[in-house]
């Protein structure tokens, strides 16, 4: 099959990229948040909300050791379990979102990070499943996913190439037939010169999978050239206004900026087309102004035509270029005015 279906969205190279807004922490712990910013990637023209379904037990445990504690980035001097406890959509909450999310015909999946969250996901009828980069090398939950028979979309950020291969065959064989993967560099923000979006095609190639983007750049270039590269998903963390600040804010985009995505991927994939040199119909209107022969001297019938008589002008009605040399030493057949176009009904054999 050359394309993946999604609650009847096609995705596919013969499609527009499929554009998912993904909500994570952006909520701010407020439900009503959470459902004005699906209503507002609706309204912005993304395909999809995607939420992360977990809770602080399910992510790690309380635990004082340094173990537990990040040091630099975007949540320095965070611990885990007080990080994820602060960013975590409640279990509760997803039924009031799903709900909402199909009232107003967008498509709503997650990203389980563990298995009770598969279980509630498919307790919400689901369409598709999302692993998160960080989960890349749990393939008990891969598996677990698989067997949903779900289609899947992975993430491959921090994965080295047999990481990525072990993922896909873990998927594959727990019973997965519709897979994407997405590049991602797991840094947040992530550095625009570390994109590295050649590893698309690369990956597709090897891989034989549709491949997409998980950008957590800042701006939306390296989503438009990875969509010239042939990704055919975009996920982007989707955010109502940066100035509210929480965890994901700062590699969030707003309303305008997911808008622009929408339009500037569609453009983009829309400027692929097919290989081909035939003349495009927006081209047909301005071939008259191509250069061509025309005559510059009035002219008598019989009179030969030297290099002064005839020049290589706009506008097109002429005798191409290449055909100048054919042209001198010859003899015109009746009088020619000056800017008569060149044809070879008007000279001598």
């Amino acid at each position: 099959m050359s394309y993946i279906e999604i609650a009847g969205r096609k995705i596919g190279s013969d499609f527009p990229p499929y554009i998912i807004a993904e909500l994570s922490a952006n909520h701010n712990g407020v439900l009503q948040k959470a459902l004005d910013t699906i209503s507002e990637a609706k309204k912005c023209g993304a395909d999809a909300i995607k939420l992360q379904t977990y809770s602080a037990d399910t992510m790690t445990i309380d635990s004082d050791s340094e173990d537990f504690k990040i040091k630099g980035g975007l949540w320095d001097g965070y611990k885990l379990y007080d990080l994820y406890q602060e960013a975590q959509t409640p279990f509760d909450w997803h039924k009031a979102m799903f709900d909402h999310a199909r009232k107003i015909d967008i498509t709503c999946f997650s990203t389980p990070f563990d298995e009770t969250a598969v279980d509630l996901l498919e307790d919400m009828n689901v369409p598709a499943y999302k692993v998160a980069s960080f989960e890349a090398t749990d393939l008990p939950l891969i598996k677990y996913i698989a067997s949903t028979k779900k289609p899947m979309i992975m993430s491959t950020g921090m994965a080295n190439f047999e990481e990525i291969e072990e993922m896909v065959a873990t998927a594959r064989d727990g019973g997965c037939q519709h897979l994407i993967l997405l590049h991602c560099i797991s840094s947040y923000p992530a550095p625009v010169e570390q994109s590295n979006l050649l590893t698309i095609p690369d990956m597709k190639k090897k891989l034989n999978v549709q491949i997409g983007l998980s950008d957590h750049t800042i701006s939306n270039t390296a989503s438009i050239v990875a969509t010239s590269l042939g990704a055919t998903l975009i996920e982007k963390h989707f955010i109502l206004d940066r100035s509210d600040k929480g965890p994901d804010s700062e590699f969030s985009i707003e309303p305008s900026e997911l808008k622009n995505l929408c339009l500037q991927t569609r453009d983009a994939w829309l400027s692929l087309g097919e290989p081909g040199y035939d003349r495009k119909p927006a081209e047909e209107a301005n071939v008259k102004f191509r250069r061509s022969i025309y005559f510059v001297k009035d002219m008598k019938a019989g009179d030969r035509i030297t290099a002064d008589c005839i020049r290589r002008i706009r506008p097109g009605y002429g005798l191409p270029p290449k055909h100048e040399g054919a042209l001198l030493g010859k003899t015109v057949k009746k009088d020619i005015q000056y800017g008569t176009a060149t044809s070879w009904d008007l000279i001598n054999d």
